[in-house]
């Protein structure tokens, strides 16, 4: 096979199934939009920026997320949100990214004039007309090349206050003597009823998500939700094992019927079980043979992960993805935040290769597990015929022989 340079990667046709459309925008739009929409910013040009909020390292969390603050502010009407849906689709398009599936908390936008449906509805603007320039180049209209392809995955919050949106804020109003619990459930069945609706209508909602803080906040708070949305036929992905353990995936798969794990970072780690459970080894090997034989696909951020986690800080090969190759799960490389993390899909395939030695093969695995447990909009022979232009495409660039 082709050796694996940086123009190589560029090349190949990529997926980013864990992408964050309010962690994504470009810069000089954030900066152009705040100033319209009198937003305050610590900095109005893009060096100031960098320095100050969207860097290469964060001392923590919090202040990784401390960008988001910005970025959902800009985030306040149809029209913004579709230019910021639109570039999306450009910057991943200029890097070789075929399929995405770009995901967001519409609750986070919701404010007088500006409805949940309404939001989605911006989003799908955006996506669908990037996808038409694109898709009249000649090489994918006579079929050698894969199309552009993008759905949405609409994400429910484990955690949320009323300050965070004027849509969260009526909530708390409209409630006032329901628990916080409750509360965070009633907005997520929200969520999943708007997801199926909106499907349902021709909007390219492909599934739903449940994101936000793990500790604290089970996942089984949410099962309506997801009984909702696994009775509607909704791709179904859950945040899970990011910062809390390995019980934490279980409860995306088993309480949610998760098809995919985002992060699943501490999936090995008996350490960081946090219930009262006796024979740790074996609940976590029972866990991983579980994902293995299922072939629930982790939706892996390397560069966001060594950003938040201490532990990886230093050195990226330290990072699960090693124990996650070795037991031949089924993994794809995502962006998580593509302005939060200042990476792209290229970046972090180059940033694995160089971890973990990946060869050509190990790559191109990754990139079919990518499209192949995709949520793709349509049907299922459709579906076929995309991941066979897609794996062809992969095989043309990486020199693939039947002999290889």
């Amino acid at each position: 096979m082709t050796e694996l340079t940086e123009d190589v990667i560029r090349r190949l046709p990529k997926t980013d199934l864990h992408v964050h459309l309010d962690g994504s925008l470009r810069i000089p739009t954030l900066i152009e939009l705040a100033k319209e929409r009198q937003v305050k910013l610590p900095s109005y040009t893009v060096e100031g920026l960098r320095e100050l909020v969207f860097k290469d390292t964060y001392k923590n969390l919090p202040e990784y997320l401390e960008g988001f603050l910005y970025t959902t502010a800009v985030m306040s009407d149809a029209e913004a949100i579709e230019r910021i849906a639109y570039e999306f689709c450009l910057d991943n398009q200029a890097e070789g990214v075929r399929y995405v599936e770009v995901r967001f908390a519409p609750q986070l936008s919701v404010r007088s004039g500006l409805s949940m449906s309404e939001v989605v509805n911006a989003v799908d603007r955006g996506l669908r007309r990037a996808a038409r320039e694109f898709n009249v180049r000649p090489e994918i209209q006579n079929g050698t090349e894969p199309r552009f392809v993008a759905g949405m995955i609409l994400c429910a919050m484990r955690y949320f206050e009323g300050t965070w949106s004027e849509g969260f804020g009526r909530l708390f109003e409209a409630m006032p003597e329901a628990d916080r619990f409750e509360l965070y459930s009633t907005a997520s069945v929200e969520v999943a009823r708007a997801a199926a609706r909106l499907r349902d209508e021709g909007c390219l909602v492909v599934g739903i998500d449940l994101a936000g803080q793990e500790k604290g906040y089970p996942a089984g708070d949410h099962k309506h939700a997801y009984q909702i949305a696994h009775e509607s036929f909704l791709g179904k992905t859950v945040h899970a094992g990011e910062d809390y353990g390995p019980e934490s995936i279980f409860q995306a798969i088993g309480d949610l019927h998760a098809d995919r794990i985002g992060h699943g970072t501490w999936l090995f780690s008996e350490e960081k079980i946090q219930s009262p459970i006796a024979n740790r080894k074996a609940y976590v090997e029972s866990l991983v043979q579980f994902v293995a034989d299922k072939r629930i696909t982790l939706e892996v951020c390397l560069t966001s992960n060594q950003q938040t986690v201490p532990e990886l800080a230093d050195d990226l090969s330290k990072h699960p993805f090693a124990e996650m190759r070795k037991r031949k799960l089924s993994t794809t490389f995502c962006t998580d935040n593509r302005l939060v993390s200042n990476t792209t899909v290229s970046r972090e395939i180059g940033r694995a290769v160089e971890a973990f030695d990946l060869n050509a093969r190990e790559v191109r695995d990754s990139l079919i597990y990518g499209v192949k447990r995709s949520f793709f909009p349509g049907s299922y022979l459709e579906k076929r015929q995309y991941v066979r232009q897609f794996i062809d495409f992969v095989d043309r660039i990486l020199g693939k022989t039947e002999s290889s």
